[in-house]
């Protein structure tokens, strides 16, 4: 299994319980597809460089996780076609040297 990163951006305009929700949904999809969570770092909502979407802020998330590349695959997919999330990337982190 392969180590990755996702960076998701959650529209600042959803409630606390519905971003929890949102965060919940994706670790869920990342299991569910074989793959585990190594770690997830909510860091809030913070001010964006420029306006996407017509949002001049947003909630930003960070999940490591350790997966097969179709898991992160479907997770693009998901994340792709989900209303809440206004941007996002997946990143495949470098193995560690042994």
């Amino acid at each position: 299994m392969r180590n990755y990163e996702v960076v998701f951006v959650i529209r600042p305009d959803l409630e606390a319980e519905a971003t929890t929700a949102v965060v919940e949904k994706f670790t869920q999809l990342i299991t569910d597809q074989g793959g585990q969570v190594t770690r997830v770092d909510q860091w809030g909502k913070k001010r964006m460089a420029y306006e996407v979407r017509k949002y001049r802020e947003g909630y930003y998330v960070l999940v490591e996780f350790k997966g097969t590349p179709a898991v992160a695959q479907e997770l693009e997919r998901v994340l792709k076609i989900s209303d809440d999330v206004i941007r996002y990337l997946i990143t495949r982190l470098e193995e560690e040297a042994s």
